[in-house]
């Protein structure tokens, strides 16, 4: 006999349950210094990022990468700024100047206004005072579709950025961001339901309190512990959701609105100076905001893992922030390893993912999570003929993986049946034609 809940017994952290009425009542002055402590946190981050990608690809390709600005390149960040503060300006002729001058905050805002609900630790004294808060700036009771929805204007200061250029490659770049984004918000809004299901609340505090509770099954009456991190419990979520969000970024292989190859740099082409900063600080932001939501829904946020969280100290008071900074920054590293790694998809088949296989996939993910959810607090797990059912379901699926389907037959091919250069230019195949080379391989 197996069940499957949340115990108490061997807690592996106690805690009490997040009261959201912990938030907004700070003095003005406490909740003044938590959203400068957040903006700081973000801009060092966005500093770090810079150097560490460079560093990182630069190690990949067998070179050092930054190296001549502060010690091993560290202030390669700042120069680069510098830089860019001393570029001209240029506004193009055909531009719209009031939202051409306008489209790079609205890139840059969101993703700073994001970060206010994202937990960096958890209750905290203000040094030099007996002042204690959470190390967050505020937390709403559906905070993460909070998030959603301010990352979703982000997009505007793309589409806005291109049509307001006056350049068509600008705008085709900028159309190709609107419809990413359009695609990869609904996987990613769909991989958070389960998050949702599992923890009880859309809230962030709620969910990262949730994710230090251990869960046990009691298997033939041994009581086994289980993980309690979400991109464990839930790995269809989480891994949906990384997916999302490197294509929510406009990353590498994802980079489809500044393709280089057919768009000359893309929607940011007619920027300069500290203006094309701030679409090139936005990028790194939002990375930074996606990967802390990540750390917040999946891994088990502010809060130490194993083993540390067993030392006493480890997982209380500002050692939060330390290890809330070492996962996003894991996250950060698969951003760089991507780039390093893969080449850019072509963009139906970036389409053809999100549409054909990431959204079904979370729909069936919701569908199977809530019944395991109604089948625990309903008692189906304990009966015999739901093992027995599930087990023959489970036979005749990997049957039919080996003796289903048929060969399929391909059409006779004729001599100069395909000419890629019958019209004077190269083309590809299309539908059941062949390449001649390719013809008996």
């Amino acid at each position: 006999m197996i069940e499957f809940g949340m115990t108490g017994a061997e807690p592996m952290i106690a805690l009490l349950p997040m009261d959201l009425a912990l938030f907004g009542h700070d003095r003005w002055w406490v909740s003044l210094i938590k959203a400068l402590f957040s903006f700081v946190l973000l801009m060092v981050l966005v500093l770090f990022t810079i150097v560490f990608e460079r560093k990182v690809v630069g190690k990949m390709q067998h070179r050092k990468g930054p190296t001549m600005n502060g010690p091993f390149g560290s202030l390669q960040s700042l120069a680069d700024g510098m830089k860019l503060m001393f570029k001209e300006e240029i506004t193009p002729k055909a531009a719209d100047r009031i939202l051409y001058g306008l489209a790079p905050f609205v890139s840059a805002i969101p993703a700073l206004v994001a970060f206010a609900v994202i937990p960096f630790a958890g209750t905290v004294r203000i040094p030099f005072t007996q002042i204690e808060t959470q190390l967050q700036v505020s937390d709403l009771p559906i905070s993460v579709l909070f998030i959603l929805a301010v990352g979703a204007i982000g997009v505007y200061g793309i589409v806005l950025a291109g049509w307001s250029s006056g350049s068509t490659y600008s705008l085709l770049g900028s159309l190709r961001s609107s419809a990413q984004v359009i695609s990869y918000e609904v996987a990613m809004g769909l991989s958070f339901v389960a998050v949702f299901l599992y923890a009880g609340s859309m809230s962030t505090s709620e969910i990262v309190d949730a994710q230090a509770q251990v869960q046990h099954a009691v298997l033939f009456g041994v009581n086994v512990p289980l993980p309690s991190w979400y991109a464990i419990v839930l790995i269809p979520s989480f891994v949906i959701y990384v997916i999302s969000m490197v294509g929510e970024t406009n990353r590498a292989p994802f980079d489809l609105p500044e393709a280089e190859g057919e768009l000359v740099g893309g929607f940011h082409t007619e920027y300069s100076s500290m203006r094309f900063a701030m679409f090139f600080m936005a990028e790194y932001m939002n990375m930074i905001t996606v990967s802390a939501l990540a750390t917040t829904l999946f891994l088990g946020g502010y809060h130490a893992p194993l083993p540390f969280n067993l030392i006493p100290g480890l997982d209380s008071g500002y050692w939060g922030v330390l290890w809330f900074v070492l996962k996003v920054i894991f996250f950060l590293f698969f951003f760089v390893w991507l780039r390093g790694t893969l080449p850019r998809l072509r963009y139906d088949q970036f389409m053809s993912l999100g549409w054909k296989w990431l959204i079904p996939i979370s729909l069936l993910w919701i569908v199977a999570v809530a019944a395991f959810r109604i089948g625990n607090a309903e008692g189906w797990f304990g009966t015999k003929g739901f093992w027995v059912a599930a087990a023959a379901i489970f036979v005749a699926l990997v049957v039919l993986s080996f003796v289903g389907g048929k060969e399929l037959e391909e059409p006779p091919l004729t001599e100069g049946e395909f000419d890629a250069f019958a019209g004077g230019y190269p083309v590809p195949p299309m539908g059941d034609q062949q390449l001649p080379e390719r013809r008996g391989v």
